[in-house]
């Protein structure tokens, strides 16, 4: 299958548009089901070292477990507020959506127990892994105007416990995905002037 120049700026456009969503800015419309699976289906079309496929996704719609992941935020979020003491920004910003959105997703990475191809040197590649079905799931929901917020301000521990997760699993995301009311023309933390963009001569350097 080749690809046109057409395809190349849709998918950077698709790129540039993308944003972590909060939760001011869900609206109260369901996902639908189909659409759902798509942003799923795209996550199983991520690499994965030795095809492996280590992921996990926990579909979480019921309230009671969202209450108890936003307690677990809160206090989480107590702790970070005391090490940004210093940067009143801080206090204002909206850093979840988790009940704001109708559907949270838990993305888990789960090892396998046994030697795998391409980690017997760098064994963090299977949590890569799934850190990469994340971006997938996160261009395919733009592409179809779902928001999708990652909240990372979270005792790990608990929320495995909360989900009751398969004993040797790892929390690698926790998503917020909705419908919104607008998706923002950056990214609200560039726009808030909390850090500053890097361009491309700040972050590649050339050994030629």
């Amino acid at each position: 299958m080749k690809f046109c120049e057409n395809d190349t700026q849709k998918l950077l456009e698709i790129m540039k548009a993308r944003r972590d969503v909060r939760g001011n800015r869900f609206i109260d419309k369901k996902v639908e089901d189909e659409k759902l699976s798509l942003i799923l289906e795209a996550a199983l079309l991520a690499p994965s070292v030795g095809y492996s496929q280590p992921w996990k996704f926990i579909v979480i719609e019921d309230e009671q477990t969202k209450d108890t992941i936003l307690e677990n935020f809160d206090g989480e979020n107590e702790k970070a507020k005391e090490l940004f003491a210093s940067r009143k920004l801080y206090q204002k910003l909206k850093l979840e959506g988790i009940k704001e959105a109708p559907v949270n997703i838990a993305v888990l990475y789960e090892p396998s127990g046994e030697d795998v191809l391409g980690m017997t040197s760098m064994e963090q590649m299977g949590e890569y892994s799934v850190v990469c079905a994340v971006q997938n799931m996160w261009l395919l929901a733009r592409s179809l105007n779902i928001g999708i917020g990652w909240v990372s301000i979270l005792d790990e521990n608990k929320v495995l416990q909360t989900l009751e997760a398969p004993k040797h699993a790892k929390l690698i995301a926790y998503l917020c995905v909705g419908y919104v009311d607008k998706f923002y023309e950056e990214s609200e933390l560039k726009t808030l002037g909390w850090e500053q963009e890097k361009q491309l001569t700040q972050c590649v350097t050339y050994r030629r």
